[in-house]
């Protein structure tokens, strides 16, 4: 994991500062729904209430998210979602939006209501500040639609724990009522007008601004560098949308030399409609004379092994799904890191990683929803 700081809690309007959380298991535990806010025509905000018994699980930093599980027309379904307000105790909040042919979005925003009992995973991910303080620092981030869902809870947070902390934000939608947490951003700008710069982004709407107006390219990308997000005034950069523009964002600065150290990203997909993830632990057939493959990985201080065939090319999580079904994960797809374990021994070849970083990977860690095995032998921790 990169160095990260101390987390901020808000308690009734006081800052207190404590130390960060560590890494959670990632364990489901059933909360009940406290609230389902509307947020635009097609997003909500979802708040859970913990109970004090489960506080220390659902510690968490700015810009983590959660895993979701729902049986819906009974099917099975996860889903990642982002937190959206600062750590405050009894309560933890994301928000929903309705992806076109998404199930669990458009459940979620159709027939979830306060009362209901929801599987939510502990917090999980490492988009959040790696800074060792936030005295006299300057964060800017880019977002898209849902996207800004990480980012709210990052500028709160940000903002609060020091008087000299700036934030600037780009935030590109389609149209004024496409802006997840209009009012809430408002109300920001004014608690902090010196040291938020907020730019509202409208793809399809006229604004006064061109700068403002119109989809998010290079072209417009670079001026926005030269005047709005000079560089070298920010001294870390949050991308959070769809995988084009994040992978524009990245590519730009990394042109005009921002460290890649210095930007962090999360995506909501992989950018590729052909890829379908299987099944996770669907059996793995082995027939007289196949070459075989050894899994050993360990859970909770528990160790298992199973063998798949080298033909079946399946990945690490779901062989190991057949035997562990509270093995971690939730997307599946490489993007929320959720299946995250070190590598004890052996060799794996990584399909897509959208979700460690480079020192993560230096240090042995690996996604095993899209790792595969390339020894006759391969072994894994969950617990490192």
């Amino acid at each position: 994991m990169p160095r990260l700081p101390r987390a901020v809690r808000l308690f009734q309007g006081a800052v207190t500062v404590v130390t960060t959380p560590t890494r959670h298991r990632a364990r489901f535990h059933t909360l009940a729904v406290a609230e389902v806010r509307p947020l635009t025509a097609d997003s909500v905000e979802v708040t859970f209430a913990v109970p004090p018994q489960l506080e220390g699980e659902f510690d968490y930093l700015p810009g983590q998210h959660l895993a979701l599980r729902a049986t819906i027309d009974g099917q099975e379904l996860r889903r990642s979602y982002s937190i959206c307000r600062p750590c405050t105790p009894g309560t933890i909040s994301v928000a929903i939006k309705r992806d076109l042919g998404g199930v669990f979005s458009s459940w979620a925003n159709t027939d979830l209501c306060a009362g209901d009992r929801l599987d939510v995973m502990s917090p999980q991910g490492s988009f959040t500040t790696a800074l060792p303080t936030l005295e006299n620092t300057h964060l800017a981030g880019i977002a898209a639609g849902s996207g800004i869902t990480p980012l709210m809870a990052l500028a709160q947070t940000v903002l609060a724990a020091s008087a000299t902390s700036r934030f600037t934000l780009v935030y590109t939608n389609r149209t004024a009522l496409d802006v997840m947490f209009l009012d809430e951003l408002a109300d920001l700008k004014d608690r902090h007008p010196t040291r938020l710069a907020l730019y509202h982004v409208l793809s399809r709407e006229q604004r006064s601004s061109q700068l403002l107006s119109g989809r998010i390219d290079e072209a417009k990308l670079r001026r926005m560098l030269d005047t709005i997000l000079r560089p070298g005034t920010i001294d870390e950069w949050f991308l959070c949308g769809p995988f084009d523009l994040v992978q524009l964002c990245r590519d730009t600065l990394d042109d005009v030399g921002v460290a890649r150290a210095h930007v962090r990203f999360e995506l909501f997909t992989t950018g590729d409609p052909t890829t379908i993830t299987p099944p996770p632990g669907r059996p793995g057939l082995v027939s007289a004379g196949d070459q075989t493959v050894e899994i050993e990985f360990t859970l909770d201080g528990q160790t298992a092994t199973v063998t798949t065939p080298v033909n079946a090319r399946e990945s690490i999580l779901s062989a190991a799904l057949r035997v562990r079904p509270d093995v971690p994960f939730a997307c599946a797809g490489g993007v929320c890191g959720t299946c995250r374990a070190s590598l004890i021994s052996g060799d794996v070849t990584m399909t897509e990683n959208y979700a460690l970083e480079p020192d993560e990977i230096a240090r042995g860690y690996l996604l095993t929803c899209q790792s595969h095995p390339t020894t006759a032998r391969v072994s894994v921790n969950y617990d490192v």
